[in-house]
């Protein structure tokens, strides 16, 4: 038998199968647009995507035919949601994280509500990318369709509706609306009763690793699927990639490269303090139950070298079209290994933490006549890795510590990139065999659902590190040096509002 992990990204949806070893058998991935018809508005068409989730499972089960599927765990990405009928039909797309359309009843809405009192229920801070304020923005520009809606489902409990069977949250992804108890595992009424909604209306919650339910005959067919195949809560893709990625214990983190940059570390108990408010830290349930996790992001994240792919390199697209290789091996080729001396202040989007600003814009500083389409390049990716050092440290100085990070996304698979993060962080960074971590991850919770076995000890066995890469301590001063300019430069640009 062999398990499938179901990834649905911001851009696009993946399945991958591994089997009873934990190696990877088959991978099917396709792609679908944001959508932006205002700014501050991103979206992406929910119909599309249950689409694109239902041909990559399709695509990736004919490749196992010989190991069939027994079970299939998802991983989503967080916050988003669509209003479903009672019929089950799609009545709008999602706004995705870095949506900001709900800033204003952001800020309102939970200064009267009590900030602190929201975040000792929810563990997280107000902000505009959270499910509870699109939903309140939606009953009030959209009030026919939320009249209308019989379900707000995210992700992982859309595709459970669209499977066939009754919708179910896990606990990581329903932290993700702010409308979640950390603590007791339940939807919090008094956030509900706030808002106007019937928690009737939401998907069950449950654990990560709890069987949903059983694929119908007539739909496992139409998916190339055997009988009898179950599904699996997984959670937030972040969450499910640390898993996968073997983050079982304390002092360890993933740091996932993808759309989103994220360095997600955890703990065995929830941590709520000052500081962690201060600079909007979550705290929200793990994939292994009993746990905690937070989450450090970049929501410019992998999307500056998309950017820079798309304005910067189309000789390197031509040229990786006539090879036939990845266009990002090209580019990431001329970044060289010495410090450049730009600093970039990577808001291409809004920041993520620890400030949650969605008005300071992106910047390039330093800029000459003598400057390279490499130089800049180089800026941007040590841009973002500034970012997260600064994320680090405030974790660090709240009794989070980290002692090892391991590296998963399409990022993970450049050595010279993963070099000059490391050498920014100046910690080592542990590459694992399966850079598909939230896929892997989704698995490995469908296997121990089906076979009952040890969730870490399972981790253990099918999470491989291949390599590590240690810092190079020569460029420690310089870095040190280059960070606190750019902490400076942005309190510089703060001021320029």
């Amino acid at each position: 038998m062999s398990y499938m992990g179901l990834d649905i990204g911001t851009t696009g949806s993946k399945a991958v199968v591994f089997n009873e070893d934990g190696q990877e058998l088959a991978l099917a991935y396709h792609e679908y647009e944001i959508i932006s018809t205002k700014q501050g508005w991103a979206e992406i068409d929910s119909n599309q995507v249950c689409q694109s989730c239902f041909k990559v499972i399709k695509e990736a089960a004919s490749q196992v035919k010989n190991d069939p599927v027994r079970g299939i765990g998802i991983s989503s990405q967080g916050e988003a949601f669509t209003p479903v009928d009672s019929e089950g039909n799609i009545l709008s797309n999602a706004m995705v994280s870095s949506d900001t359309r709900a800033a204003s009843i952001s800020d309102t809405w939970s200064e009267e509500f009590g900030k602190e009192r929201l975040y000792k229920m929810t563990g997280h801070t107000p902000h505009p990318m959270f499910t509870l304020f699109k939903l309140l923005w939606l009953k009030e520009n959209q009030p026919k369709i939320w009249s209308k809606t019989s379900k707000f489902l995210c992700f992982e409990d859309l595709i459970h509706l669209k499977l066939g069977l009754e919708p179910a949250i896990a606990w990581p992804l329903a932290g993700r609306t702010m409308m979640f108890n950390i603590k007791t595992h339940t939807w919090e009424h008094e956030i509900l009763d706030k808002i106007g909604l019937d928690k009737e209306k939401l998907a069950r919650p449950l654990a990560s690793g709890s069987i949903v339910g059983q694929i119908p005959d007539k739909k496992a067919v139409e998916l190339g699927l055997s009988k009898g195949v179950i599904v699996v809560t997984g959670g937030h893709d972040q969450a499910c990639g640390a898993l996968g990625a073997g983050v079982t214990r304390e002092g360890t983190a993933m740091y996932a490269t993808g759309t989103v940059e994220c360095i997600t570390p955890v703990f065995s108990s929830p941590v709520m303090s000052k500081d962690l408010y201060k600079n909007n830290f979550c705290t929200y349930n793990y994939t292994i139950e009993g746990m905690y996790t937070t989450v450090a992001f970049s929501l410019t994240g992998g999307n500056i070298l998309k950017w820079f792919r798309d304005e910067w390199a189309d000789k390197e697209v031509k040229k990786a079209r006539q090879k036939g290789i990845d266009v990002y091996e090209l580019i990431l080729e001329q970044i060289g290994t010495r410090p450049g001396s730009l600093l970039v202040l990577p808001y291409w989007t809004p920041s993520g933490t620890p400030y949650f600003d969605i008005e300071t814009p992106g910047v390039i500083y330093g800029l000459r006549l003598s400057t390279k389409k490499a130089d800049v390049l180089r800026a941007l990716l040590e841009g973002i890795a500034f970012e997260m050092k600064l994320n680090i440290n405030i974790l660090e100085a709240s009794g989070i510590n980290i002692n090892e990070l391991r590296a998963i996304g399409g990022g993970a698979k450049s050595r010279i990139w993963t070099q000059l993060k490391a050498n920014i962080l100046n910690k080592p960074i542990a590459i694992v065999k399966v850079t598909e971590a939230g896929c892997l991850g989704a698995a490995m919770l469908a296997y121990t659902a089906n076979e009952k076995v040890n969730i870490e000890e399972l981790a253990a066995n099918w999470v491989k590190v291949t390599s590590v890469i240690d810092p190079d301590h020569s460029y420690t001063g310089y870095y040190q040096d280059q960070f606190l300019k750019y902490k400076n430069l942005y309190s510089a640009l703060k001021k320029m509002k």
